[in-house]
């Protein structure tokens, strides 16, 4: 692992492997959405100094010659860009099964084409939809309970097929709920912390509270990337991240206003709450393939990784919109 393109650099979670990335003494190129404006999304938030080590690439997986360029020269691709966010997928499914699915394709046949000798694909615990059982192991079906996990279960399978049919090195990297410094407030632990630190009536908005999450700060989450990269036990199978420990929303969401305001309440917002059937209501990982193949365990509690949280949307409150529904 010298030479590594990483797709959706500019994300939550890209951004942070891409600056562990360049710590490790990689060579990196990361590949951002194309914009006008030459915004690097989250890659703002890193240390400066680090980006100078950064080949910043734009462009769109939806285009297959734009990334078959970036991933020319590169032994390694950690492919994570898609769209994330689940209430936007019920508004445009068509969206995501062009980026998810058609854009993870050209990914794999460009990773083919120029013989990438290690492909880490990114999926995700909602996949598995709400637990049939639990702690939630590799080997539990996947179920699609919304468009957005559809278009992954899609990605997968597709990934699946390139190391089945053609031996491409993939491996496929599960996370589950990831959290920390720099996530958008789409994610329900921004959207308790940002609100919790304006509100003017001590009340926040929330949906349901009943769903049960298993969080791993987005460090752990990054090693686990980097575990694999580093390794070739995982090709062809799928590895799950995660803490092994779940909490319902309404414990996390007490344990964090504890930390900011005891007199916070929460109100029920409707507009918050996913359609019934479409709601995953318990995610619970079963780690021990994570454990066993990469000697992975997360280094960080809940509790640790909120505090770094917290201090961080402090300093950017500019970043978040508490006032409105992020979705």
């Amino acid at each position: 692992m010298k030479k590594v393109l990483v797709t959706g650099a500019g994300g939550f979670i890209g951004s942070n492997l891409v600056e562990a990335l360049v710590l490790e003494g990689c060579e990196v190129t990361a590949f951002l959405h194309y914009n006008s404006r030459s915004d690097y999304g989250n890659l703002d938030f890193i240390d400066q100094t680090v980006i100078k080590n950064i080949r910043i690439v734009s462009g769109d997986i939806q285009d297959f010659m734009t990334i078959r360029k970036a991933v020319t020269g590169h032994d390694t691709v950690m492919h994570l860009a898609a769209l994330i966010a689940i209430p936007y997928s019920y508004h445009a499914p068509e969206s995501y099964v062009k980026t998810n699915v058609l854009g993870t394709l050209n990914v794999l046949q460009a990773c083919l084409d120029e013989d990438v000798s290690m492909v880490i694909h990114t999926s995700t615990s909602e996949t598995y939809g709400t637990a049939i059982y639990t702690p939630i192991d590799e080997n539990h079906p996947l179920q699609g309970q919304s468009p957005y996990s559809a278009s992954k279960i899609g990605a997968d399978k597709i990934a699946e097929s390139f190391y089945r049919s053609f031996d491409l090195p993939v491996a496929t990297i599960r996370p589950f709920n990831t959290f920390g410094p720099g996530q958008s407030a789409r994610a329900i632990i921004p959207t308790i912390i940002s609100q919790a630190l304006t509100t003017k009536d001590n009340t926040i908005h929330l949906g349901l509270l009943t769903p049960v999450r298993d969080l791993t700060f987005v460090k752990d989450t990054v090693q686990g990337f980097i575990d694999i990269g580093k390794k070739r036990n995982t090709i062809g199978r799928v590895v799950n991240i995660g803490s092994g420990a779940g909490i319902t929303i309404g414990d996390l969401a007490g344990i964090i206003i504890a930390q900011i305001n005891p007199e916070i309440r929460i109100k029920s917002d409707e507009n918050r709450i996913r359609p019934e059937k479409s709601e995953v209501m318990e995610l619970i990982c079963n780690n021990r393939a994570a454990s066993e193949l990469l000697g992975w365990q997360p280094a960080y509690t809940l509790d640790s990784g909120l505090s770094e949280t917290i201090n961080f949307i402090k300093d950017h409150l500019d970043f978040y919109k508490p006032n409105i529904y992020n979705i």
